[in-house]
């Protein structure tokens, strides 16, 4: 299989049909989901149908995909998934950074490793001039990984979501970071 990204620790690859298994575990557990939809189950039918296709999409500005399956580089462990998808179909000017990685990753800083190497390639390679990022505000943990990744805080704002889930009532915010300021940073 191809590989996008290696880090020191993970590999990011294109997602596969196959890879439905291991979206279907992550997108059931409550605490991976707890800020993504207040942790509700997702069914089977909805990760097939609704979220692989969207994962499968290639970006014309990029000749490439906006989402990677995360791989632990030594074992082959499925961790999780990386964002990193332009806002505009066919401009790669600004690009959303996101992730969501299994509890059992958490806290090794595999969220900002594979964070700060796609950033940098962003840059280096695709024609990025800004990242964004967003989450809760009570995302405390996401927040965090954003900063150590190179975004610096831009605003607070109220999303206009269908279903409010705990927390959402302190609204959401911004992270940003522009191409000369990541250079300014090297």
């Amino acid at each position: 299989m191809p590989v996008f990204l290696e880090t020191e620790r993970l590999v990011l690859r294109p997602f596969t049909d196959a890879d439905a298994d291991h979206l279907f575990a992550l997108d059931n557990d409550p605490e991976v989901m707890r800020f993504i939809n207040g942790g509700e189950p997702t069914s089977r039918e909805t990760v097939e149908t609704r979220i692989l296709p969207r994962l499968l999409h290639d970006y014309p500005c990029f000749g490439t995909r906006g989402f990677w399956a995360a791989e632990e580089k030594a074992t082959g462990v499925f961790l999780g998934w990386f964002e990193f998808r332009p806002l505009d179909e066919h401009s790669p000017a600004v690009v959303e950074l996101g992730y969501r990685l299994n509890q059992a990753s958490w806290g090794k800083g595999y969220a900002t490793e594979g964070s700060r190497e796609l950033i940098d390639k962003g840059f280096t390679d695709l024609g990025v001039e800004r990242v964004t990022a967003n989450t809760m505000a009570v995302n405390t943990r996401s927040r965090r990984v954003m900063e150590k990744s190179g975004l610096s805080f831009l605003r607070n704002f109220t999303g206009d979501w269908p279903d409010a889930i705990p927390g959402s009532e302190h609204g959401e915010v911004e992270y940003a970071l522009t191409r000369s300021d990541w250079q300014r940073r090297r």
